[in-house]
Order: structure tokens, then C-alpha cells, then sequence
């Protein structure tokens, strides 16, 4: 079956295929799981009826995450911060102001760090299959041990080996047409290498952004199988309760691809939710008083001692050039300088491995004007109001960096969760009570010292 055009969109330095079909009132962007490929999908009879479906209601926009399918292959493993930056290239590359985003499975995370992080171009979000962390934990019982986790990933591997091998493993992931196997064996092949297969599986079992689940505050819709044997229902359930506002459409006797024999139900879910939104006007024009960020607070260590031994004006011209390198740094790295208070500033990033980046390139830079300054950095939901920003998470932003010593990069826990799969490593500081707030925080050093510091 042949699909639509394929075209691409630049981001950064890497090209990302998408498509779009479908003349509907409203966007769709339809984030895939694990690994896809645009146009082999349409060889697949029951995902391509499940993407018209789609299109029939909506315009559809389709794309191959960078290092699978029709996409550049990259280097390592791609952050969720980085597949946000191709989500919003392919929306500006296909016109799309505002979509719902409709994340399946693994696609899941990205798409809520999205919506948080960019309600303005999010009316909804729709999350299929989707989890808000990987692994097992003991305040997380859903996730899979790391046996499973190396089980799963070996038993995958085995679509690379002989064909009926491969159509084993297909069949035992989902309840399929039987004619469908062979087309989505290819599919599968197609999708992505074994070595980009178990990349990306390793980047993946990193991923935890609990934490930013209070932090949606567009309309969200969860549809998840009773019998996904990938992710338990109750997983779902739990992530439903931790999401304002959130809708659950549980699925009887659904499992956990998108395009299985149980795609009917799932697209009606869908279109009733996204209809209702429509007409409720989500897709006008809104300024989110609230949005998700991540915090830089920073300050020159020793600065009342170091002003009185170069008197007023020699230290007024070294404050000169401090704030012009620290704002070197921030035009770098998209950071965004909200305020300056004496020699400290307060800046945000919508990405946090941005933002980790950037921070180290300022102790870089000031160190070779002879100060030191000290870097504290947090991720949450910030109030907006006339250019400034408010609320608990600046203020956790303070009391980390006022926890950093000379020199040094302090990051909070969220922060450290939501840069899985970018290479930067940390040196674990433990917990710390925080002046004002409530709860204790685990913090983590940045270890600079493979850091690269590329925008």
C-alpha cells in the first residue's frame, strides 16, 4: 500500500523524515514508539488502516525519530531533549502552529517533557502504552528488573537472525493478523540496525520523568490495553493520577502496539478526545501562564572580598566582562536570561542537558578572567507573569546552586533523571535539606571532565 511523500526537515545537523496526509480541522503529530520506518509502514495493512483512520479526522503528521527508519543515523544514543528539538522542526517544517501529540510506547516520555515544556504548541496530548519511567524502583514496582531488561533485549535481537526466528519474536509481541507477520518482520528489519537497536534500548531504560508529569496543563488522554504485557495497566492508572486533569480509556483485553487488532477501539478513543477538544477550542492561540523549565541560578564565589582588594571601578570592569561571558555562554546554548542580580544570574533553558552544558561553559569562561563562580540547576513547573518567572521550582533553583562550592555545577535530582542517554556523567552528593522547602532533595556534582561543550 503506498503512502504519502516523504520530506525532510532540518534539525540542527540532522535531517528528519516526516509526511503528513489527511485534510482534517486539526493537527496530529503521531509520535512512534521504539524504532519506525515511514514508508515500509505502509506495507503493514493493519498500521497503515490505523494511520488513514487517523487522517480521517485530522491532519496527520508522521515522522522516523533521528538514528531509525528514513532518518539520519546518529552517533550514540538521542536524549529526549534532542527528539524534542526534531518534534518541533518537523511541526515548523510542516506548518503546524499547535497539534495534539500523540505519543505511542516509548514515545510516550518524550511527548509529555514536550507538553510540559511547550504547552503553546500543544493542545492535547494523547499517551498510547505509554510510561513515565523504565525500570523497577521502590516507589516504582511497574518498571522491569534489569534481567528483564536484558532478556527483552535479547529476545528482540532475535528479529535479526533467521526469518522464522523473527516472525517468532513478532509473534509473541502482540495478537496479530497472521497474513500481517511477514510485512512487519521487514518492517521491524527496516526500522533500524541491531547495533541501533540496542542503543537506543540502552538509552531507553534510562528514562524516568515522573516529575514532570504535575507539570502538564494541556488536556491529556491515556489509552492503555488491561493485558500490555510490556506495561502493566497499573502503571497507566498510576501515571493518570499524577497528570492534572487526565482522562483513562482503558482498553479490555489490549495489548501494547498501537497497530494491532485492537486499533479500532484505539482510534475511537482517540477521535472522540481530540473532537472534544477541538470544539472546547484548545487549538486558539494561548499564552500558558506556566510552563516547564529548567532553572540556572549563578553567583561569583568570594565577590565581597574580591571587590574590596580591586576597589569600585577595576571590579565594576570585571563584572563587565563576567556578565559578557556568562551571556556568551547563555546566546550559545539557548538559555534565556530572565534577571542580574549584583554579580548572579537567573536564566532558563527548555532543555536541561542545555542548560548543564551551558553551565559548565560559564565556569570555563569566568575562570579565565580569575573568578569562580558557583552553578545551581533545577527543573520544574515556572509561573510566567510580565517576562519574569515564579514559584517553588525557582526557588529549589536557589537553595541548589547556594549548596554548590566554588567551581562547581549543582544539579537536582529531575534534573539528573531527564538527561538519560546524553553522555554526562555526576558524582552523587546526597540528600540535602533545602531552606524552604519541604521535602529533601538528592543533589549531583556535573563531572566536567569529559564534558563536551557543543551548543
Amino acid at each position: 500500500m503506498e503512502g504519502p511523500e516523504t520530506h525532510y526537515a532540518r534539525s540542527g545537523g540532522v535531517s528528519i523524515a516526516y509526511q503528513v496526509l489527511g485534510e482534517g480541522p486539526f493537527d496530529i503529530v503521531y509520535v512512534p514508539g521504539f524504532v519506525s520506518h515511514l514508508e515500509l509502514r505502509w506495507g503493514v495493512p493493519s498500521f497503515a488502516e490505523s494511520l488513514r483512520h487517523l487522517a480521517s479526522f485530522s491532519r496527520l503528521i508522521l515522522f522516523d525519530k533521528r538514528g531509525t527508519g528514513m532518518s539520519d543515523p546518529v552517533a550514540g544514543a538521542p536524549t529526549l531533549e534532542m527528539r524534542m528539538d526534531d518534534l518541533r522542526a518537523v511541526m515548523d517544517a510542516a506548518g503546524s502552529r499547535r497539534a495534539a501529540v500523540v505519543g505511542i510506547s516509548e514515545g510516550a516520555p518524550m511527548s509529555v517533557l514536550f507538553g510540559a515544556t511547550y504547552p503553546a504548541r500543544t493542545a492535547a496530548l494523547v499517551l498510547r502504552s505509554g510510561f513515565a519511567r523504565t525500570m523497577w524502583g521502590p516507589d516504582y514496582p511497574w518498571g522491569r528488573t534489569e534481567d528483564q531488561y536484558r532478556q527483552d533485549l535479547d529476545r528482540q535481537l532475535r528479529i535479526f537472525r533467521s526469518r522464522d526466528e523473527a516472525m517468532s519474536v513478532v509473534r509473541s509481541l502482540a495478537n496479530w493478523e497472521e497474513n500481517d507477520v511477514p510485512a512487519i518482520v521487514n518492517y521491524f528489519r527496516w526500522c533500524a540496525s541491531p547495533g541501533a537497536w540496542e542503543t537506543l534500548l540502552t538509552m531507553n531504560k534510562e528514562i524516568d520523568v515522573r516529575h514532570v508529569l504535575p507539570a502538564i496543563r494541556v488536556p491529556t488522554l491515556i489509552v492503555h490495553g488491561t493485558d500490555d504485557g510490556t506495561v502493566p495497566i497499573d502503571a497507566a492508572r498510576w501515571m493518570a493520577g499524577h497528570v492534572p486533569g487526565a482522562q483513562l480509556a482503558e482498553i479490555p483485553g489490549g495489548g501494547h502496539l498501537h497497530f494491532a487488532q485492537d486499533w479500532p477501539v484505539v482510534n475511537e478513543e482517540i477521535r472522540r478526545f481530540l473532537t472534544d477538544v477541538w470544539e472546547a477550542g484548545a487549538w486558539e492561540d494561548a499564552q500558558p501562564d506556566r510552563v516547564l523549565a529548567t532553572i540556572l541560578f549563578s553567583d561569583i564565589v568570594g565577590s565581597t572580598e574580591r571587590a574590596a582588594e580591586l576597589g569600585d571601578r577595576a571590579w565594576r570592569d570585571l563584572l563587565e566582562r563576567h556578565h559578557a561571558s556568562v551571556r556568551r555562554e547563555l546566546l550559545r546554548f539557548r538559555g534565556h536570561e530572565v534577571d542580574t542580580a549584583g554579580d548572579g544570574f537567573l536564566a532558563t533553558f527548555d532543555g536541561p542537558a542545555r542548560a548543564i552544558r551551558c553551565a559548565s561553559a560559564m565556569v570555563e569562561a569566568v575562570r579565565e578572567l580569575g573568578l569562580e563562580i558557583r552553578v545551581g540547576l533545577h527543573t520544574g513547573e515556572c509561573e510566567i507573569a510580565g517576562g519574569k518567572i515564579a514559584g517553588i521550582a525557582v526557588h529549589t533553583g536557589a537553595r541548589v546552586a547556594s549548596c554548590a562550592a566554588a567551581g562547581e555545577v549543582l544539579v537536582s535530582q529531575t534534573v539528573k533523571d531527564l538527561v538519560a542517554g546524553s553522555g554526562l556523567a555526576f558524582d552523587d552528593r546526597g540528600l540535602h535539606e533545602l531552606k524552604g522547602i519541604r521535602e529533601e532533595w538528592r543533589l549531583y556534582r556535573v563531572d566536567a571532565g569529559d564534558l563536551s561543550l557543543r551548543a
